[in-house]
């Protein structure tokens, strides 16, 4: 039987670029109501219970996740296999699961720091369960994004009403964070459900759990790298500094967090497509959509994380209220960020994993770990929330050169075909614009934060892509020719043609 035609990367890329910003959209929203309501330090509380729960759920899913979807990418045209292959890999997250709550419920019981807020800790830990049976790689490797964007959506609707119904004191910021577990993670129940109608649900046979192990090791090392420079300044700055520090630092992260998600939606759907052409000896293919990703990180982020850099003041003002200046500063710097990640996506998961060089992955990510963490150690006592920022910075640029040197060959065309010099030229007209109706705002003295920001974004990014649209930019013609295909009025035009024929 012939192979089921695979979705059109295009409308992969773009329910997961909806789904990955619904992921972050539910606290952007929320936040600057949340932020007020709770203020930085029971925010902070929040925040902490996260980043602390997020090692053990690292722990659970055993590095499943990223392993998962090309495991499933590859079989995904035999049921049986796939079948087999999934419920391989959900016995093992599950054995995980038991042994990550065991360690859990320990620690609340010996570390004195958990004690005060035990109930909270309890709650958010549900995470653990909801991501062990939600099988999100299985969906994924099947590249079924308009089911889990649709799915996604829904329970961050319900979550939406929830906060705003139950969320009216800073005394309710354990109800905060149950809301926010049932946003990012309730969805997994209904992944399980229907896990039927893509693979069978009855035990096939035939099981090995010993081919994952290798592999499963790797990328839970890979995970670990990553968890840990991505949540250690969370703990570090909870356990070095207060619980406003960490308010402050969630804040400036918040942004960055929604930026990179759209920024890496293209690499997240293109690991199983990746897979499954290195799986099929389609190497021509491969390299296209490798080249085609790096300028749209380029594209994309430059001129994304300078803007949030300039408007930084605006962006806090705007989410989270006088409150949190505090905040501006740890903005500012970890917004480069979002290129260094972009780039790293592309490298790590759609080149080096494909290709079976998780080991390189992995050694890059160690490097940042250590990096961020010695950073860390010598720099959040004395620069609190600002400390933690430089520290991912760094951590991020030790990951993307290790990457690069180890792909440097493979890579060097795709870095040329980047026009680096026209992105810096339109980014650069952009600011002239929008700072100089900045300070024109800010002049009359009645605009608010919100205000500054939209106006000054409709005008950055509009010079930025007329620009770039009128030197003929590859990428961004072909995205706006697309763009026009589908409009209304195209399709009006074509019809017309054809009954004049």
């Amino acid at each position: 039987m012939a192979a089921k035609k695979p979705p059109s990367i295009k409308k992969n890329f773009i329910m997961n670029a909806v789904l990955t910003m619904s992921s972050f959209i539910f606290p952007l929203i929320t936040f600057p109501y949340v932020s007020r309501v709770l203020g930085p330090e029971h925010y902070g509380r929040v925040g902490f219970a996260t980043s602390l729960v997020s090692y053990f759920a690292m722990f659970s899913q055993l590095g499943i996740p990223t392993y998962g979807i090309r495991a499933c990418a590859k079989v995904r045209d035999d049921k049986l296999a796939l079948t087999r292959t999934a419920h391989e890999l959900l016995v093992i997250n599950l054995v995980m699961s038991l042994i990550s709550y065991t360690a859990f419920f320990l620690a609340l019981l010996f570390v004195p720091r958990l004690r005060e807020d035990r109930l909270l800790y309890i709650i958010v830990s549900v995470t653990i369960l909801f991501k062990a049976i939600g099988m999100e790689w299985l969906y994924k490797g099947l590249e079924r994004y308009t089911y889990i964007t649709v799915r996604s959506i829904l329970f961050k609707v319900i979550a939406f009403a929830a906060l705003f119904a139950l969320v009216h004191t800073e005394e309710d910021y354990v109800v905060y964070g149950g809301i926010s577990v049932f946003a990012a993670s309730a969805s997994g129940i209904m992944n399980f459900i229907n896990a039927r109608k893509v693979i069978s649900m009855h035990p096939v046979g035939g099981y090995s759990y010993r081919r994952h192990f290798r592999a499963v090791g790797i990328f839970f090392a890979m995970a670990c790298a990553t968890t840990v420079y991505t949540h250690l300044d969370t703990l570090m700055l909870g356990f070095l500094t207060t619980n406003t520090d960490v308010g402050y630092y969630n804040a400036a992260v918040r942004v960055k967090t929604i930026l990179v998600s759209i920024v890496t939606s293209l690499g997240a759907v293109l690991l199983p497509r990746a897979s499954y052409y290195i799986e099929h000896g389609e190497h021509e293919a491969f390299h296209r959509i490798t080249k085609k990703a790096m300028n749209f990180i380029a594209l994309a982020a430059i001129p994304l994380s300078w803007y949030f850099m300039l408007f930084a003041p605006e962006g806090i003002g705007f989410l989270s209220g006088s409150d949190y200046a505090g905040a501006i500063l740890p903005m500012q710097i970890i917004m480069p960020t979002l290129f260094l990640i972009g780039m790293t996506n592309i490298m790590g998961i759609q080149i080096l994993v494909p290709l079976g060089r998780e080991k390189v992955v992995l050694g890059s990510e160690v490097a940042g770990a250590v990096t961020d963490c010695v950073l860390n150690f010598l720099l959040i006592p004395r620069y609190h929330a600002a400390g933690a920022a430089i520290g991912t910075l760094v951590a991020e640029l030790v990951v993307l050169i290790w990457q690069y040197a180890a792909l440097r060959n493979e890579l060097r065309g795709a870095v040329r075909s980047i026009r680096f010099l026209e992105i810096g030229i339109a980014t650069v007209l952009g600011t002239a614009g929008s700072v100089w109706l900045k300070f024109v705002l800010k002049a009359e003295g009645t605009w608010s934060c919100f205000l500054i920001l939209a106006l000054s974004a409709v005008l950055y990014f509009g010079i930025y892509l007329l620009f770039l649209t009128l030197r003929g930019e590859p990428l961004l013609i072909e995205i706006e020719k697309s763009a026009i295909r589908k409009t209304p009025l195209k399709k009006r035009l074509e019809n017309a043609e054809k009954k004049a024929h």
